[in-house]
């Protein structure tokens, strides 16, 4: 017993110490950014920097933020987001409950279809000749179509519905007289947060990080979502610095240089920042769907 008792001790302090250094590894990119976001960037180029703010200023994010288009652009993302994962979810988990009830024909074939597409791909360029020939080109609906729902998701949604509705729950609401869509919409629903909210984060975060959609069927600047606004801010800022490289004095390029470091980090907090509010939100519904949908196909 006393062997067994100094066993659990040192797994439990090694445990521990594991645990406090994989935090530290994650904690100290995104505390680095945040300061960053707001300290002197002399301070930032030269090291000086290293965890908390020097000389906190808020230059970057006004540099940001006077860009009248970071604002069209953060309303098309956040509209492109909803209208999106909305039509994922109304899409995605009908799709799943029907692939998980045993009475639906063909449901075999079906899903090894829906496999086939995570081994098979056409390519950008046939995927740009759909959009066009559907007439999706600078729509709302280019941004919002293409890759809407994912095998993965699906094979997920479908595993979880399996697990957690039970056969015996919906064949007595058949008896009542429910019919199948009052049961998916009753009663399957209200037991499916959690997997839910795991569909819905997973498509939120890909949707709010698109930019190379928008790159290739986007023409019009004022669809143009915010990341890709972001993405020229900082290619113009690297692109007046290579111009200027060859001339001026030393003390304007370092002032360019510092400027340009100051940015990057602040797009950067600008980007992640309403993603990182979202999900401690979401966090208790995201854990345990994630483990239930996970345990078998």
């Amino acid at each position: 017993m006393q062997t067994r008792g100094m066993s659990d001790k040192t797994f439990g302090i090694i445990n521990t110490f594991l645990v406090t250094l994989i935090t530290l590894i994650v904690l100290y990119p995104l505390i680095f950014v945040i300061s960053a976001s707001i300290s002197d960037p002399g301070a930032v180029t030269t090291g000086n920097m290293w965890l908390w703010p020097v000389d906190i200023t808020f230059e970057g994010f006004s540099r940001v933020f006077e860009n009248s288009e970071i604002w069209r652009g953060y309303g098309n993302t956040i509209f492109y987001t909803l209208l999106g994962t909305f039509i994922h979810l109304f899409v995605l988990l009908p799709a799943a409950y029907a692939l998980s009830r045993k009475e639906v024909k063909g449901k075999k074939f079906i899903i090894w279809y829906i496999l086939l597409t995570m081994l098979f791909s056409g390519g950008m360029i046939p995927n740009y000749l759909v959009v066009q020939n559907l007439g999706m080109l600078d729509t709302v609906w280019a941004m919002v179509i293409p890759k809407l729902v994912g095998a993965w998701s699906v094979l997920v949604a479908k595993a979880f519905f399996e697990q957690t509705i039970p056969d015996s729950l919906v064949e007595a609401s058949k008896i009542d007289g429910a019919s199948d869509f009052r049961i998916f919409w009753k009663i399957v629903l209200p037991l499916s947060l959690p997997i839910v909210a795991v569909m819905a984060l997973f498509h939120a975060v890909s949707l709010w990080n698109q930019y190379f959609h928008a790159l290739i069927y986007l023409s019009d600047r004022k669809m143009y979502p915010l990341q890709l606004i972001l993405r020229e801010i900082l290619i113009v800022d690297e692109m007046a610095l290579e111009d200027n490289f060859g001339g001026g004095t030393t003390e304007s390029l370092t002032e360019q240089i510092k400027t340009a470091e100051l940015t990057k980090y602040s797009t950067i907090i600008v980007s992640t920042l309403p993603l990182l509010i979202a999900y401690p939100f979401l966090q208790r519904f995201f854990m345990k769907g994630v483990l239930i949908g996970s345990v078998k196909e």
